[in-house]
């Protein structure tokens, strides 16, 4: 994979504290990738320090090949979309877009020509004389993106670009955006703390704790084999359930039940006998007719209900223990009555109690 952007051994450090540390990164030409993580774990820092908005500790920055590590943000070839729309209120959307291509002495022609491709691209022809103020939050945005379009860069930069706005806006803008990388065919890297944007955008996603890459993979492989407990519990909604007990040669014991785990792949052949944690989602948790054919099965006591629609969430217990169980949106559950659960521990996580590595 040719790459259009290579971090090294990057360090950043504000001080005595390490935001970042030994950090390398490689992202491939037209590839999505999206830096997910909870606040302060260093995703925008990062997306700053390859757009040469911060100075960085150590390590070097490539671009296409460049070392850009001490270039300003100018001659790094990059267009950056901020969580801020950041628009001139003074000026129409067409003077926004045209703003900085006048700044750099582009031709009047050339100058029409990327507005006209930017603004059809993101359907907003019929805004360009308008005014900041008489647009939604929506269309501010897409004027925002519509700015580093016309930069007519090879690597784009998003950093919460839909945190602004309100949930439906939110899903609009979101295929949107996916919809412009599979036109566009740049390299685009996308921050946010938001696992839906990242599970649906992303080619890859690099989940970010503590200024540390955690896991980098497709959205497939983030779901279903994270690497520890923390990038387990970081992403699915709602949360993977975790059991604490013990693996027995191949049976996982957990209170007073005894899970066979017929069908898991463990990654450095089975521990004997260990302190270990067992994951399994919420929605891989199988009920009515198809438990027959689960390897465990055990009934549960109905404590909560909560209906979202297409779901319906069940809170209950297993062995002490609360659990959740996604079931579909028409079950009928009521609280209070014995529900038989089954378990596929082919669709299951073990991690080390002390490492929180997966097994």
């Amino acid at each position: 994979m040719n790459n259009s952007v290579e971090i090294k051994s990057l360090d950043l450090e504000f001080g005595s504290v390490k935001v970042l540390q030994n950090l390398n990164l490689e992202i491939g030409k037209g590839e999505f990738l999206v830096l997910l993580g909870s606040s302060g774990c260093g995703k925008s820092t990062l997306l700053n320090c390859i757009a040469g908005l911060l100075d960085v500790t150590a390590g070097q920055i490539h671009i296409n090949g460049n070392n850009v590590t001490w270039s300003e943000p100018s001659e790094r070839g990059i267009g950056m979309v901020f969580q801020s729309y950041a628009l001139y209120p003074q000026m129409t959307v067409e003077g926004n877009l045209s703003f900085g291509l006048k700044n750099a002495k582009l031709p009047k022609t050339e100058i029409a020509q990327r507005i006209k491709r930017a603004s059809e691209v993101l359907q907003i022809e019929p805004l360009l004389k308008r005014k900041p103020a008489a647009l939604s939050g929506g269309q501010r945005q897409r004027v925002a993106i519509g700015r580093a379009l016309v930069r007519d860069v090879d690597v784009f930069l998003f950093d919460e670009p839909l945190s602004n706005l309100d949930a439906k806006l939110r899903a609009d803008l979101r295929v949107e955006i996916k919809r412009l990388h599979q036109n566009l065919e740049n390299t685009m890297i996308y921050v946010t703390h938001d696992q839906i944007e990242a599970m649906t955008l992303a080619d890859r996603i690099a989940i970010m704790r503590g200024g540390q890459i955690m896991q980098l993979g497709t959205p497939d492989e983030i779901y279903g084999q994270p690497i520890n407990k923390y990038v387990a519990g970081f992403i699915g909604s709602p949360s993977m359930n975790f059991l604490d007990g013990r693996i027995k040669g191949r049976e996982f014991e957990f209170g007073d039940l005894s899970i066979p785990m017929t069908g898991y792949n463990f990654v450095h052949g089975s521990p004997t006998d260990s302190e270990t944690t067992l994951g399994i989602r919420p929605e891989h948790v199988v009920t009515g007719e198809l438990v027959g054919n689960a390897p465990f099965q055990t009934d549960v006591t109905v404590g909560l209900i909560e209906p979202t629609g297409s779901d319906t969430l069940v809170d209950c217990e297993l062995a002490g223990t609360p659990f959740r169980v996604r079931m579909d949106g028409q079950a009928k559950v009521s609280v209070g009555e014995t529900l038989r659960i089954g378990l596929n521990p082919s669709r299951a996580s073990l991690f080390d109690k002390q490492t929180e590595l997966r097994l």
